[in-house]
């Protein structure tokens, strides 16, 4: 499979990074952002937590600063939605997407997938696709007891220390997270193992996103 390259050692890339909770973004597409600002990619980040409140607000900040530590320019957004409510305040969380698209203007979004059954999550989804007409957007997975995961079209490898450095960097941030029996280094390697096979990742792991549209030139 031949590679594509968003963006090579320094190029200029812009990023939208948009999370329902303060550790989805890391788990979704950590290894991917650490990997572009670890080749020499000039990443220029916009981070945005829908919800992130108390203890989780500090964990959020605290772990995107520590993964964007190395990024060209870098603009950390937290706000206080509550947690498993999305849906039901959906005309507020659209006036925040509609004031955020005024802030920035992204070459690529990360995004939660359009299928995944986290309500908070498919909120986010939808009104991101609603708000950003015009952009590039991936949308990444997070594995979860529902088990949604699905065929996912768009690949980025990432090596194996890269995985290790993800999976080091949650469990540092996210106390209030280690509880929880999936929120493991097994899981989010096993994943990126899975698809590191799926797509012949050099180091065999990569991270898999879904590009429901996308104009190539």
């Amino acid at each position: 499979m031949k590679l594509v390259e968003l963006a090579g050692s320094g190029e200029r890339l812009s990023i939208l990074c948009i999370g329902a909770h303060s550790d989805d973004i890391e788990i979704g597409a950590g290894a991917t952002i650490l990997g572009w600002i670890g080749r020499g990619v000039r990443l220029d980040v916009h981070w945005a937590v829908l919800s992130a409140c108390g203890p989780r607000a500090d964990e959020a900040r605290a772990s995107a600063e520590a993964f964007l530590a190395d990024a060209a320019r870098s603009v950390i957004e937290l706000a206080e939605f509550k947690d498993g409510f999305f849906p039901y305040q959906g005309a507020d969380i659209k006036t925040w997407f509609e004031a955020l698209k005024r802030r920035t203007s992204p070459d690529v979004i990360l995004c939660h997938s359009r299928n995944d059954a986290h309500q908070d999550h498919r909120e986010v989804s939808m009104l991101t696709w609603n708000t950003f007409r015009d952009h590039a957007i991936l949308e990444y997975e997070i594995p979860k007891w529902d088990g949604d995961l699905s065929q996912p079209n768009v690949f980025i490898p990432a090596s194996k220390t890269l995985m290790e450095r993800k999976a080091k960097l949650l469990f540092d941030h996210f106390g209030t997270q280690r509880s929880k029996d999936w929120f493991d280094a097994q899981t989010f390697m096993g994943l990126a193992r899975l698809r590191g096979a799926e797509c012949r990742a050099p180091d065999g792991f990569a991270e898999a996103f879904h590009a429901r549209k996308m104009v190539v030139h």
